[in-house]
């Protein structure tokens, strides 16, 4: 690795470790999770994105969860950026992904190798993000992906990323309650995809709207589990806005007008 490089990664890596008062993470684990994340494929991959233009910054952790962290970066116009690193440290969650992947006939003859595995993972992701926004439904926009690193839209400013309804209730519960159904509806009829993990978690409210994310498990309607996934799906949404008295359609019902003819 030429000096340059190492200097880049090396000033990078110090961003990402640096406090972000916005968003108040203990030092100690951060370092922890640089550490975590960033092994030496995962520094070249985010250094090559770098150095194709894609990303200019990366600053620091705007989520974490047991299998990926999301990052906030910046390109060179200064737009906001989220990039998604998938933790091929992360043995447990291997176990369960194969089950999304197997079945999946755009996912054919995958390689059983960690790192194979993870970079099918955020590729899965990409492209069910870019299916579902050629359908229309609310979701990020994809800008790049390369190995276990996806770089979408970053839904929120100035590295605070938008709440989820976990945590903001809509202030119109009932339109919320609509505006997903149609999204629904779009994801299966139009892109042929079942969310597969919908809930109150990784559904984003930002400018009044709701944007879903979290679309690596996503899966095409001729999965073997996507009836079953897209039951759960309509199960979770219908169970949380019940919870805000809006006036929700039966799963049973949801379920035929999401399917269609």
């Amino acid at each position: 690795m030429s000096r340059k490089v190492r200097e880049r990664l090396e000033y990078n890596e110090k961003r990402i470790e640096r406090r972000d008062k916005m968003l108040h993470h203990d030092r100690a684990n951060e370092r922890a999770t640089v550490e975590e994340v960033f092994d030496q494929a995962t520094r070249l991959v985010v250094f090559s994105l770098l150095n194709a233009g894609v990303l200019y910054e990366v600053n620091g952790v705007v989520s974490s969860g047991k299998e990926a962290r999301v990052y906030w970066g910046k390109n060179r116009a200064d737009d906001d950026l989220a990039v998604k690193i998938y933790l091929t440290s992360s043995a447990e969650f291997k176990k369960g992904i194969l089950k999304y992947i197997e079945g999946d006939p755009r996912f054919k003859n995958v390689r059983r190798d960690t790192r194979s595995l993870f970079a099918v993972w955020a590729q899965k992701e990409f492209r069910n993000l870019e299916e579902a926004r050629q359908a229309k439904v609310s979701v990020p926009k994809t800008i790049a992906v390369k190995s276990n690193v996806v770089v979408m839209e970053f839904i929120g400013k100035n590295g605070e990323s938008a709440p989820s309804l976990k945590e903001v209730l809509p202030e119109n519960p009932e339109r919320v309650y609509k505006l997903l159904v149609t999204n629904i509806k779009r994801l299966y009829q139009k892109a042929k995809l079942v969310h597969g993990d919908l809930s109150e978690y990784n559904i984003l409210m930002w400018k009044n709207k709701p944007v879903i994310i979290d679309m690596s498990q996503s899966v095409s309607i001729e999965h073997p589990m996507s009836n079953f996934m897209l039951t759960r799906d309509l199960t979770n949404l219908n169970r949380f806005f019940n919870k805000l008295n809006v006036n929700t359609i039966p799963v049973e019902e949801l379920q035929k007008q999401v399917v269609g003819k």
